[in-house]
């Protein structure tokens, strides 16, 4: 049994189960949400719940942060929170984990994992490893898009937080109550030529376990080892769904293939070796 409390920031989609997960192996968990009103919703899976508003930057936001910290003895961070980019605050992405690195270094915290994404990588087709993208690379390329620079200052922040760290970069999210189906048919169009990069649900949850246990001052891919173009992938999950298997426009626009080799080279063995097994 594990002994370490781990402090989880943003039980949400991916949040939630993860804490679960962490539970079943005998970690002490604090999953937080935003406000008091998502605190009922841990308390009835007997998650221990706690309010972190990485917005409030004022001075009695970082105290009650770094009390939480100190109160629970915490020894490990992970932050999986969104960047926010649906609701216009992406830019307050990169400020939130300095705050988060700031007020884990005062309180003695031993290591922070970030749930990040391939987001980051810039739009080439080509075949993207953990290297090819971080700020210094970006910061002066029109390859990266400006959530990818975004991204990739937050990552900077951890990188170099002297804390023990991993970066987890998430392909698209798929599992309970994010079927691929329901974004078939909001596409505009769909390449026949570019890479479905998909990661399950369960999946993103193994590779952080592994993570918390395993991983050490590095940057990982987490997205399923093999796949198809994402035609073939999205008609797929809408038999899947029992759907009409018709897509919108389709066109033959190459785009980037995220490879997992260095994540199974540590030793992480996916459950879905294939994009079309997860559906």
């Amino acid at each position: 049994m594990n002994e370490a409390n781990i402090l989880l920031i943003g039980a949400g989609w991916l949040g939630l189960p993860l804490s679960l997960k962490l539970k079943s192996h005998g970690y002490n968990v604090i999953a937080t949400k935003t406000s008091s009103d998502g605190l009922e919703l841990l308390d009835e899976h007997q998650v221990q719940g706690a309010v972190c508003d990485l917005n409030d930057r004022s001075l009695e936001g970082l105290a009650a942060i770094e009390e939480l910290i100190k109160t629970n003895m915490i020894d490990m961070i992970i932050g999986a929170f969104p960047p926010g980019f649906r609701q216009g605050r992406g830019e307050d992405y990169s400020e939130q984990w300095q705050q988060l690195v700031e007020v884990a270094k005062a309180s003695d915290v031993k290591k922070i994992i970030m749930v990040s994404s391939t987001t980051v990588y810039p739009d080439k087709a080509e075949i993207m490893n953990e290297d090819m993208a971080s700020l210094p690379i970006a910061i002066n390329s029109e390859h990266f898009s400006e959530k990818a620079k975004i991204m990739l200052q937050a990552e900077e922040h951890v990188r170099s937080s002297t804390l023990d760290y991993c970066i987890v970069r998430c392909s698209g999210l798929i599992g309970p109550n994010r079927h691929p189906s329901r974004f078939a048919t909001k596409l505009s169009s769909v390449s026949d030529q570019a890479a479905a990069n998909m990661l399950h649900l369960d999946d993103a949850i193994g590779a952080l376990m592994f993570a918390t246990t395993t991983l050490n001052n590095c940057i990982v891919n987490a997205t399923t080892p093999s796949t198809c173009d994402k035609a073939t992938f999205y008609r797929a999950a809408l038999r899947a769904a029992g759907l009409d298997s018709s897509l919108p426009n389709v066109v033959s626009k190459p785009d980037k293939v995220i490879s997992s080799e260095k994540l199974q080279s540590l030793g992480y063995h996916f459950k879905f070796q294939h994009t079309l097994d997860a559906l």
